[in-house]
Order: structure tokens, then C-alpha cells, then sequence
């Protein structure tokens, strides 16, 4: 569990599947990161577990502190085809412009840096996610690269682990 001013992050189980899915049915969301039927999200939440099971990370679902209220999802996400950790940031539309995306992402980048060994982390952002951009800047990402995630063009923005 990871704690902020405003936001609980826990890990993301298969008993989130509901609410997973209401999250990436939203045109708005999912035009960046693609929708899921509550088959496809079994198995991605099921492969989610299987990472914090064996890599000790993974996304997390995240809840307002106030009410318990999921709001989305944020978290480290090792892809092997890249065999990098990538820091991934989902809200919900209705929670867009208060700042939980930023303050979720940087929570944690923060217990990554101190909990894992990576050199450095990733955010792979699709073309025109100009919201997602910002929250990468705003982190201390700058680009890196383009490539393809799944068939679809990214920028692979990163940020080095801070000296110490």
C-alpha cells in the first residue's frame, strides 16, 4: 500500500475486474490505452498479479482517501519485449485536471527508485496524449525514443534514477 496526501495505491487484483472495465470502456480513456472485455481484463489482472508475485511490482488501483472511491490505475509494468519498467498512469475522465495522475505516478516512481535496482524508468505515451506528456515532464521524463507497443507507435519517455 502506498499513501499519499489525497489517494490510496494497492495492488490490482482479479476482484477489480468490474471496475476495470467501466475504466478503459470510456471513449476518453480508452482511445490512448484500449478497451477490455471482462475476459481480456481477467487475463490482464491476472498477469498484473503474476508480476508483483514474481518481480515484486505491478499496477496498482487507485482510490481516493476520502471516500475509498477507485478512481484508476498506476504502477510499474515490466514489458519483456523491451525488458523495461515502464511507470503507467489511467484515471478516469470524471477525475482528469485535479492532479491525482501526477500525484499517484510520482508516489510511485518515488517507491520504485527506492525499492527496485533499475537505472531508470519508462513512460510510453501514444501520439497525441498531450495530458500524459505533461505528466511525464512534469515527473522529470524527457523522451527517449519512438517505438511500437502491441502495433501501436509510442514515445518511450524516460527518467534516470537520481544520484545519490
Amino acid at each position: 500500500m502506498i499513501e499519499t496526501e489525497r489517494l490510496l495505491l494497492r495492488p490490482l487484483h482479479v476482484a477489480d475486474v468490474d471496475v476495470f472495465v467501466e475504466l478503459h470502456a470510456d471513449p476518453q480513456v480508452n482511445r490512448f490505452v484500449g478497451s477490455y472485455s471482462r475476459q481480456q481484463a481477467l487475463e490482464r489482472l491476472t498477469e498484473i498479479e503474476r508480476q508483483w508475485t514474481e518481480r515484486g511490482h505491478g499496477l496498482c488501483a487507485i482510490e481516493l482517501k476520502s471516500s475509498g472511491e477507485f478512481i484508476g490505475r498506476s504502477g510499474l509494468q515490466y514489458w519483456e519485449q523491451f525488458d523495461e519498467v515502464e511507470l503507467g498512469w489511467t484515471l478516469r475522465a470524471d477525475h482528469w485536471g485535479h492532479g491525482y495522475a501526477t500525484e499517484a505516478a510520482q508516489a510511485c516512481l518515488e517507491w520504485g527508485f527506492a525499492t527496485l535496482d533499475d537505472a531508470y524508468f519508462t513512460a510510453l505515451i501514444r501520439p497525441g496524449n498531450e495530458a500524459s506528456a505533461r505528466v511525464a515532464e512534469r515527473l522529470g521524463f524527457a523522451p527517449r525514443r519512438e517505438d511500437l507497443l502491441r502495433g501501436n507507435p509510442v514515445t518511450v519517455y524516460a527518467v534516470d534514477r537520481p544520484a545519490p
